[in-house]
């Protein structure tokens, strides 16, 4: 069984047939044992793709008749727990086993692991005895520094299901990718790569044009608004190149002319870098239209592609019928797809299609599709247009790209990406997948966001309400915030889907760091004050950070007449009330004095529409049970107030609503406040200004603001609604 493991493990990882008959020999022979051995077989084989292997080397590098006896196991782990003795006795069970067994394992490398474990443990057990009662409790967790707001910009804090777990920046973990990734220009020590008789030469080439530089690229098409999901692949594949030194580019992937429009254009490369990245170059895959032009013909002359007359519907899905035209001659298809670049065929009437089975068992892809649509950089030059499957490994080889890193869907692709660059013989990149992110109570689709827009439930696609960058934006989430998510979520393979409160717990932890402090009201009630103590409005010094306070003040008026919020006054106090009722005094934030109800003034119907109160100051008055927020010659805004959009977390599942998404929008999504009063601090704040609202939430000033019209957007509130959790 052990050796059928391996031999299976073998098979799936090296893709070249001489090294692999050369590996099943050693393992049918039983020299390699272990996946330890395997492993390291494997990494020499691709270290040397082309070269004859030098045998004694090769058993010396992967352990082969290596034999470890008992005695020298039971010898290293002695070592190393003589070496760790005075720990292991202060700290007993909760000491660090794992260290121990590393230690050991560098001492011995081909040793069987389970074998020194079993060691570990008899030799642990032996200094220790059996576990107490005190080793069986689990060890107390050391308490946490509290980081100054520079270093917290360097470590990515967010509040998840267990609140306070801290998680490395994505660039600490993207260097940690590097270990996992090919250095550039050993793209043939990667699974799966193929090495063909030129492979070396070009990568020869290759590096002497990039000087061993790494080099990754964002390739988004320029047809819709980034969202969410975008904002992990602009981290991943900026954030890489820049841990590691390296450049990316911003290539928009324009073969789609029908679709694209010069708005998507300009709002993908302003969301690039409002998350905080600079293009080291914004190319676009039409520049290359002539090489890839002359590459396909190249293709045709090889006989790796061919004129195919097949209908659309003819050829989708897994199992479509072989095209007829797959062995036509060279010359017919070459004269074919010239006739499909001058225009003679109509849209459908002819494809190029490249002689090669993907990953899925799709068989031959199209490279080139006829479309009479203008382009909006090439104009009427063109009317055939190359695919994705065509188009993006040769613009990645073009443009020297040694990660090619792309969401997981895209794995099936791997081996047409080889399979072009290889049959072309030009420099072929190494493409890598992680998973997808998305986000639970949205939609992301372009078509979707489309139909919310043409319905009216939503105003464009940066309503507040979505998950694209630019309405992110538009609500007031930081771009750190954004980022310190996707380090959340981490580099994984595997496809994340997040609630989002998680990303609402990273903006509350970058804006109270970034927002300064106001106070606002949003539901008024009038207060007079009867025995103000100055003839004129005094002026109230507040902290912009009141946890910080060298980082400035600001002036808020006060007057003898006062705004406070109407859920703050109460005509008869239950039993935990704390705020302000007869008989019950509060505090005025910041202001320095309580004050106490003498008088309450009602409308016709009996509403609340005015208190009478007296004011005392705070340090003779005895002490409140609360403190208020309030607001004294305000300017009136009008703020918005928004909750999820749709009602159920996944609105596109038929099962959760059958309905479909349009039939789950939730009718309280949007609550605007057309008379809010906020405090004159904020009358100088520009569009995306940040706020925290004290006691209510961070806002954000909203683009539609106008002279003497402010309108402000709640990114979230101070803290999460449980019921959303």
């Amino acid at each position: 069984k052990a050796t059928g493991t391996l031999l299976y493990n073998t098979a799936a990882r090296l893709k070249d047939p001489k090294h692999l008959a050369f590996l099943v020999g050693y393992i049918a022979r039983r020299e390699i044992l272990t996946d330890l051995q395997l492993s390291a077989a494997l990494e020499y084989v691709r270290s040397h793709p082309l070269e004859p292997l030098d045998v004694a080397d090769f058993e010396r590098s992967c352990g082969v008749g290596v034999c470890i006896t008992p005695e020298q196991i039971e010898e290293a782990v002695e070592a190393v727990i003589s070496k760790h003795r005075a720990e292991l006795l202060a700290e007993r069970y909760h000491f660090n086993m794992g260290l121990l067994m590393g230690e050991a394992r560098n001492r011995l490398q081909w040793a069987d692991g389970k074998t020194i474990k079993n060691e570990v443990d008899l030799q642990v057990l032996h200094l220790l005895g059996p576990k107490t009662e005190a080793d069986l409790e689990k060890k107390p967790k050391a308490a946490k520094t509290r980081l100054a707001p520079a270093e917290k910009q360097k470590v990515a804090v967010v509040e998840n299901g267990d609140m306070g777990t801290e998680t490395q920046s994505l660039l600490e973990q993207l260097r940690g990718e590097a270990l996992k990734f090919h250095k550039p220009g050993e793209n043939y020590k990667t699974e799966g790569y193929v090495v063909t008789p030129n492979t070396m030469a070009l990568l020869k080439q290759h590096l002497a044009i990039t000087g061993g530089q790494v080099r990754t690229r964002f390739p988004p098409e320029p047809n819709g608004i980034l969202h969410i999901g975008h904002a992990k692949a602009i981290n991943f594949n900026f954030g890489y190149a820049k841990a590691n030194g390296g450049v990316c580019f911003l290539r928009y992937d324009d073969t789609n002319p029908e679709k694209e429009e010069e708005k998507y254009f300009t709002a993908i490369r302003e969301m690039v870098e409002w998350l905080g990245y600079q293009p080291y170059a914004v190319t676009h895959a039409s520049d290359y239209f002539d090489q890839l032009y002359t590459w396909a013909l190249e293709l045709i002359r090889r006989g790796q592609a061919y004129v195919c007359h097949q209908k659309v519907e003819e050829i989708k899905g897994h199992n479509p019928p072989p095209s007829p035209w797959r062995d036509r001659p060279v010359e017919e298809s070459l004269l074919l797809f010239e006739d499909m670049r001058k225009g003679k065929f109509g849209e459908g009437e002819a494809t190029l299609r490249m002689k090669m089975v993907m990953e899925d068992g799709k068989m031959d892809p199209v490279a080139y599709r006829v479309k009479f649509t203008p382009h909006h950089r090439t104009g009427d030059k063109w009317c055939i247009y190359p695919t994705y499957d065509y188009t993006h490994c040769l613009c990645d080889s073009i443009e020297h790209i040694t990660h090619s890193l792309c969401t997981k869907e895209f794995q099936a692709r791997r081996s047409s990406y080889f399979w072009l660059c290889n049959a072309l013989d030009v420099y072929c990149p190494v493409q890598w997948e992680y998973g997808r992110l998305n986000l639970l109570y949205t939609v992301v689709s372009k078509r979707k966001i489309i139909r919310l827009v043409e319905t009216g439930a939503v105003r464009d696609w940066d309503d507040p309400r979505l998950f694209t960058l630019t309405a992110l934006r538009r609500r007031g989430f930081p771009p750190e915030a954004i980022n310190n998510f996707c380090a959340r979520v981490g580099v994984t393979v595997a496809q994340a889907t997040m609630e989002p409160h998680l990303l609402e717990a990273c903006a509350r932890e970058v804006l109270n760091e970034q927002a300064p402090r106001a106070m606002a009201v949003l539901e008024p009630l009038k207060v007079t004050i009867t025995n103000f103590p100055a003839p004129k409005p005094l002026e109230v010094l507040v902290p912009n950070f009141p946890a910080d306070e060298s980082r400035g003040f600001h002036k808020v008026p006060f007057h003898q007449t006062i705004y406070i919020e109407e859920t703050d006054f109460r005509e008869e106090a239950d039993k935990g009330y704390k705020r302000l009722a007869p008989g019950q005094s509060v505090g005025l934030r910041h202001a320095g004095y309580v004050i106490t109800v003498q008088n309450v003034i009602k409308d016709v119907s009996g509403r609340v529409i005015e208190l009478e109160v007296t004011c005392t100051k705070s340090d003779v008055a005895e002490k409140p049970k609360a403190f208020i927020h309030w607001v004294s010659v305000p300017v009136t805004c009008e703020v918005r107030l928004y909750e999820r959009l749709f009602l159920h977390k996944n609105p596109e599942d038929p099962l959760e609503v059958p309905g479909g998404f349009l039939s789950d929008l939730n009718p309280d999504s949007l609550r605007v406040v057309h008379n809010a009063l906020v405090d004159s601090s904020v009358h100088s704040a520009r569009p995306f200004d940040k706020f925290q609202f004290e006691r209510l939430g961070y806002f954000s000033v909203d683009p539609d603001s106008e002279e003497g019209k402010m309108v402000f957007n709640r990114t979230v509130t101070l803290k999460e609604d449980p019921g959303k959790a």
